[in-house]
C-alpha cells in the first residue's frame, strides 16, 4: 500500500468534501450518529464490561460509517439492511475483532502508564474520608492530559488499519505500520485538520452556553442534542475523503 504526500491545505479540503458528503444523505449518517450514541449510552448500563465492548466496537464503528460514505459518493441510498452488509464476510468479522481487541490492549496499557507514575497520589487523595471532588479532579487530570499524550500515537496507528484490513485484507501488524507511514507522510494536513475540529469544539462550547443560559439547563440541553448528533455525523463524512486522499489509487479494491 502506497500512501500519498500531501500538503498542509488538505487538512482544510477533508472538511469541505466531508461537508458535501453529508449534504447529499444527511439523514443517512445522522441515524448512524444516534446509533453511535445509543451504543455509547447502552454501554453504562453494564459497568466495566460495556465499556469494554465498546471499545474493542470502536474500529468497527469507524469501519462500517467508511462504508456508508463509498455508498453516497456513489449516489446510492443506505437502506437499513445495507449498515451490517460489509461485516458479512468472515474474514472482515476476524480482522475487525482482532483490530479491536488490539485497540483495547493498546489502550488500556496507555492507561495503565498514564496512571502509574501519579498512582499514590490518586490512592492517598481516594482514602481521604472526607474526599473533595474538586481535589480529586485535579489529582487525575495529570494522568488525564499524558493519556491524551499516548492517545495522539495510538490514533495515529489505528487511523487508516479498519480501511486497510476491512478492504484489501491487510494483516494487523501492517495495517498499523501503513496507518503510521500515512499520517506521517500527511501530518501537516492531519494538523490543520484536527484545529479546524478543536475550533470546532468550541464553537459549539459557546453555543452550548448560549442556549443553556437563554433557554435554562434542562431546555438548553434538549437543544444540544441535534447539535452533539450533527458533529458527529459530519465528522464520520470527514474520515472518508481523508482516505481516498491517502489511499486513493487502491480504492478500486474497496468494497461497500
Amino acid at each position: 500500500m502506497q500512501a500519498a504526500r500531501l500538503s498542509a491545505s488538505y487538512g482544510w479540503a477533508w472538511l469541505l468534501q466531508g461537508w458535501v458528503l453529508f449534504k447529499r444523505q444527511p439523514m443517512t449518517m445522522l441515524f448512524w450518529s444516534l446509533m453511535t450514541s445509543v451504543l455509547i449510552n447502552l454501554s453504562y448500563l453494564v459497568p466495566i464490561f460495556g465499556q469494554l465492548l465498546l471499545i474493542i466496537a470502536t474500529p468497527t464503528i469507524g469501519f462500517i460509517a467508511l462504508n456508508a460514505c463509498v455508498h453516497i459518493e456513489r449516489h446510492q441510498p443506505v437502506q437499513l439492511a445495507m449498515w451490517l452488509q460489509p461485516l458479512k464476510s468472515p474474514e472482515v468479522k476476524k480482522a475487525m475483532l482482532r483490530l479491536g481487541l488490539c485497540y483495547f490492549l493498546v489502550c488500556l496499557a496507555a492507561g495503565f502508564m498514564a496512571v502509574m507514575p501519579f498512582s499514590q497520589n490518586i490512592v492517598e487523595t481516594m482514602s481521604n474520608e472526607n474526599l473533595d471532588p474538586e481535589q480529586m479532579m485535579q489529582v487525575v487530570q495529570a494522568p488525564m492530559y499524558l493519556f491524551g499524550l499516548f492517545y495522539v500515537g495510538i490514533s495515529i496507528l489505528f487511523w487508516h488499519a479498519p480501511a486497510l484490513m476491512g478492504w484489501h485484507g491487510i494483516p494487523l501488524k501492517k495495517a498499523l505500520f501503513y496507518s503510521m507511514i500515512a499520517c506521517w507522510r500527511t501530518k501537516g494536513a492531519l494538523i490543520i485538520f484536527t484545529l479546524c475540529w478543536v475550533a470546532i469544539y468550541f464553537a459549539a462550547q459557546f453555543i452550548a452556553t448560549g442556549l443553556i443560559q437563554a433557554f435554562g439547563p434542562s431546555f438548553g440541553y434538549f437543544l444540544l442534542t441535534p447539535l452533539n448528533l450533527l458533529m458527529m455525523a459530519y465528522l464520520y463524512c470527514c474520515f472518508y475523503p481523508i482516505y481516498r486522499s491517502v489511499f486513493g489509487q487502491n480504492l478500486a479494491n474497496a468494497t461497500a
